[in-house]
């Protein structure tokens, strides 16, 4: 007996193998890939969108109270402008020219030079013995690191009013060491240009210390108990556990606390023009650039020599800025950054 086939239809197989190409793997019909194509650039702009309006109002503040300021005062500086109406007296890099000229700002800069390194060799050392020592479960450690937090919160006008009257030939640093003795270590200690450079340091280490302290405090903290409980196991004794353990992992936290102390040493202005003045800053040496940027500039009615002395510090800053993110910062950049970011 025949059996019967039915008929299969004229092109059924290329219907089907034109179904399978046009479904693709996994079934996905061209509908979706369309689908998928549209929502890719709604998303990225959704993403943007947001990036703009969360960096907005932060990007509009440093370009108009940090990028405008200094784009204005390299056009001011290249003109004698006594500081109100449009410049008109172009004198190019004149100003350029006298500030690298002058004996006064090459003064200047080794008074900052000497903060620079003196804020990094006094400071560093002894925050972190106080940083090692507070980290310890000592009684009154809260109190001890209020108090030596405390002078960091307080206005520099305060510290240099009270500095100053405690410090003058009659003040009460020469009274107590009088009251104690000591009288023959009596002295001037903001005139005299032996030790009033010394005496800004005191100062600005008194002051500032305590910044440093909490910083590395917090970088304590992030160092994890098991590295110490496994040196002890080890038979490692306290100061190798420090030099071994503590001080390399609290590297990156070190780091980051010179490049402030070294970029605040640089623009040092407010306690020195407090206690010493314009005038006799510049004769017990302890005027910095700020300093001598404000009385050669706007005090003495030169405003455009005061910008051409801005653009320098601000340029001197910028540079070391770089250098040190360079050679210093590198390791700790380099591992903040993400695999995408780094191709």
């Amino acid at each position: 007996m025949a059996t019967s086939v039915a008929p299969r239809p004229s092109g059924s197989s290329e219907l089907t193998g034109a179904g399978k190409d046009l479904t693709g793997a996994g079934g996905t019909t061209p509908s979706a890939l369309a689908g998928r194509g549209r929502k890719k650039p709604v998303a990225d702009v959704r993403k943007r969108v947001e990036i703009a309006l969360l960096a907005g109002p932060a990007t509009i503040m440093f370009v108009g109270f940090v990028i405008l300021p200094v784009a204005l005062a390299a056009y001011y500086g290249f003109y004698k402008w006594q500081g109100y109406g449009a410049p008109t007296d172009f004198v190019g890099l004149d100003n350029y020219k006298i500030i690298f000229t002058d004996p006064d700002f090459r003064g200047v800069l080794t008074h900052n030079a000497f903060i620079v390194i003196g804020s990094l060799l006094v400071q560093g050392p002894i925050a972190i013995i106080l940083a090692l020592l507070l980290n310890q479960r000592i009684r009154g450690r809260g109190l001890i690191r209020v108090l030596i937090f405390v002078p960091y919160v307080i206005s520099e006008v305060i510290v240099g009013t009270g500095w100053s009257l405690m410090l003058s030939t009659s003040g009460a640093v020469n009274d107590l060491l009088q009251a104690i003795g000591l009288g023959a270590l009596r002295n001037d200690w903001l005139s005299n240009p032996d030790i009033a450079i010394w005496t800004l340091l005191a100062i600005i280490s008194w002051k500032y210390i305590g910044f440093a302290v909490i910083l590395f405090l917090a970088g304590l903290q992030s160092i994890p108990e098991e590295l110490f409980e496994a040196a002890q196991l080890d038979g490692a004794g306290y100061w190798q556990i420090q030099r071994r353990i503590t001080l390399p992992l609290l590297g990156p936290t070190i780091r980051i606390w010179a490049f402030l102390s070294i970029i605040g040493s640089l623009q040092l202005f407010d306690l020195v023009y407090i206690i010493w003045g314009q005038y006799i800053a510049s004769t017990a040496g302890t005027s910095t650039m700020a300093t001598y940027m404000v009385a050669n500039g706007r005090n003495s009615g030169n405003y455009g020599y005061g910008n051409a002395v801005a653009v320098v510090i601000f340029l001197i800053s910028l540079a070391i800025a770089l250098v040190y993110q360079r050679f210093v910062l590198r390791r700790d950049t380099a591992g903040a950054l993400t695999e995408k970011a780094t191709r």
